[in-house]
């Protein structure tokens, strides 16, 4: 049964949304497939999850950000060349809770995220292994929020700030993950690509006023070794992302990524999965400016997650082929 979530959790976490406001990194949250078996195929049927993340940095005058990702996915019962084929859809949501004090009230904003469409083909080799490759594009151009904060014309003049500067492109992605699942382990390692249009633009004055902005390609690892006891789950978890572009005019200007380590506990309840998991930087690119009473130094983040997984269909097991009764007198 626990194979199955996470299996289940595996496809739903395949979307999702940076929770760096301040400055660009993935559109695919890094860390949002840790604790599941991503490479396992799914079980046929209908599964709905919500994954939500909370994140800190040390700077003080960052701000409180959070991601919420509900998902619908359909597992198929199209099995081609021995793979299952899965398709899923969701529309994240990223919020941002603002913690430095201000001549003018502080207000708290949320953005949607494009809506995430997508496939994964999943295999089962054999002997608790498996592997999946995954494709999708998150639709930024069509329905995310797009634009700039504080967006306006003042005396002729188009000022704006691109809060998300990654929604100013579709997110291409892509993906390939292992899994063993043996005797209650779940030991997974998946990389995720997010590819852009770079460079991309906001629509509108204030997207003209804001012109092209230069976007880095990102390659995000998850790696997971957790143990089930009973209905219990704990283990390991580390997640990092890797940006290319780290150039003067990139969104990801001298932030070439982060790297996290912690813990995930989970419990199966039979008809509902949940896991929590919390991690902590080891190294990071984001940097706090330097003031007159300090030098600059790594800006490090925590990360908070809450994941559930309720399956909401399944196809009923075929009923036996009656057999003959032959009697012999």
């Amino acid at each position: 049964m626990m194979k199955n979530w996470l299996a289940a959790g595996a496809v739903a976490l395949t979307v999702g949304m940076t929770s760096t406001i301040a400055q660009a990194q993935t559109t695919t949250v890094p860390g949002e497939q840790v604790g599941l078996a991503i490479g396992a195929p799914l079980p046929e049927g209908v599964y709905a999850i919500n994954t939500f993340t909370f994140r800190r940095t040390d700077g003080r005058n960052d701000p409180d950000t959070a991601v919420n990702i509900p998902v619908l996915v359909w597992s198929t019962p199209l099995v081609p060349f021995g793979g299952r084929i899965e398709l899923l859809v969701a529309p994240p949501t990223v919020f941002a809770f603002t913690r430095n004090p201000a001549g003018q009230a502080n207000k708290d904003i949320s953005i949607n995220v494009g809506t995430f469409v997508g496939g994964i083909w999943a295999f089962d080799l054999g002997s608790n292994f498996g592997v999946s490759l995954l494709g999708g594009v998150y639709l930024n151009d069509l329905d995310g929020d797009r634009g700039s904060i504080n967006g306006r014309v003042v005396n002729g003049v188009v000022t704006g700030t691109p809060v998300l500067p990654q929604l100013s492109s579709n997110t291409y992605r892509f993906g390939v993950a292992g899994s063993y699942t043996g005797d209650g382990w779940n030991i997974t390692g998946n990389l995720t690509a997010n590819i852009y249009d770079s460079p991309g633009r906001f629509p509108g004055l204030v997207g003209a006023a804001i012109g092209p902005l230069r976007l880095s390609d990102a390659l995000n690892f998850d790696i997971t070794a957790t143990k089930k006891f009973g209905n219990f789950e704990i283990g390991p978890v580390a997640y990092g992302t890797y940006n290319f572009d780290i150039s003067q005019f990139s969104a990801a200007a001298n932030n070439r990524g982060r790297f996290a380590i912690g813990g995930l506990i989970g419990y199966d309840f039979k008809v509902f999965t949940v896991q929590a998991y919390v991690a902590r930087d080891v190294v990071t690119g984001a940097q706090i400016a330097a003031t007159p009473f300090s030098r600059a130094r790594s800006d490090y983040s925590t990360d908070g997650w809450l994941r559930l997984i309720v399956p909401l269909y399944s196809p009923a097991p075929a009923s036996p082929v009656p057999t003959a009764l032959v009697r012999k007198y």
